[in-house]
């Protein structure tokens, strides 16, 4: 498989996980609030990361593009 055909699948694959997770990315992080001794308390907070319609579709087209472009022409030479 050429860079280009890797490239294409890898951005098509990422603008569909952009459409299927609507746009938004969440995860959680813990944080210590108190640390004495044998006694530690923890905060576990989510935060989200909101991933605009936008940049799925442009990777997604741009995705595409790469793939046609890779595609070799009937009788052109190989380089």
């Amino acid at each position: 498989m050429s860079e280009l055909r890797i490239v294409g699948l890898a951005l098509i694959i990422m603008g569909i996980l952009s459409f299927s997770y609507e746009g938004l990315i969440s995860y959680k992080t813990r944080d210590k609030v108190i640390d004495a001794g044998p006694v530690q308390v923890t905060t576990e907070k989510t935060k989200t990361i909101s991933v605009p319609p936008v940049l799925g579709a442009m990777c997604f087209i741009g995705g595409v593009t790469l793939l046609v472009a890779s595609v070799k022409k009937p009788g052109a030479n190989p380089a």
